[in-house]
C-alpha cells in the first residue's frame, strides 16, 4: 500500500494532535470503564449498554488509528514569502468575475478543508484554478455545476 502524503498546515497538526491526545487519554479510559459496568450487569447478549460502549470503543479505535495515520505522513505546509504565486498556505483574495464579489480564502490540504472559515482544500476546483497562478491572472474554474471565471487579486 502507497502512503498518502497529508498537507496540514502547523495548525492543523497540532488539532490532530490534541484529539489524537484527548482520544487516548480520555476518552479510551471512559469506554472502558463503561464496558466494565455494562459487564457487571450480567446478561451480555440482551444488554444495550454494553452494546453501545463496544460500538463507541470501535469508532474511537478507528478514529485513532486513522489520526495516527495521518499525524505519520504529514507534510507541515510551511508558511513561504511571498513569491507572488499561489501555493499551499497562501491565502488569496479572489474575485468572481461575473457579479464581482471578492472572497478571501486560505489554501490547505484537503484534510484540514473547511469551507465555513475558508480554508479550501488544493483539489477542490477553485485549489486546481489557483495553484501556481499569480495576481492579475483571471481563470476558469470547472465545477460539477459549470464553470465560472475568478481573479486573483491579492496573494499573502
Amino acid at each position: 500500500m502507497t502512503r498518502k502524503e497529508i498537507h496540514l498546515t502547523s495548525e492543523g497538526f497540532l488539532e490532530l494532535e490534541t484529539e489524537l491526545n484527548i482520544l487516548k487519554t480520555e476518552r479510551r479510559p471512559q469506554i472502558i470503564e463503561a464496558i466494565k459496568e455494562a459487564r457487571a450487569q450480567g446478561d451480555l447478549s440482551e444488554n444495550a449498554d454494553y452494546d453501545a460502549a463496544r460500538t463507541e470503543q470501535a469508532e474511537v479505535e478507528s478514529r485513532i488509528t486513522e489520526l495516527e495515520y495521518m499525524l505519520s505522513n504529514a507534510k507541515i505546509i510551511e508558511k513561504k514569502e511571498a513569491n507572488g504565486v499561489v501555493d499551499l498556505g497562501s491565502t488569496v483574495l479572489i474575485e468572481y468575475v461575473d457579479d464581482k464579489e471578492t472572497e478571501e480564502y486560505q489554501i490547505v490540504g484537503s484534510m484540514e478543508a473547511d469551507p465555513f472559515e475558508n480554508k479550501i482544500s488544493n483539489e477542490s476546483p477553485i485549489g486546481k484554478a489557483i495553484i501556481n497562478k499569480k495576481v492579475g491572472d483571471v481563470l476558469s474554474v470547472e465545477s460539477p455545476t459549470g464553470s465560472y471565471k475568478i481573479k486573483i487579486i491579492k496573494i499573502n
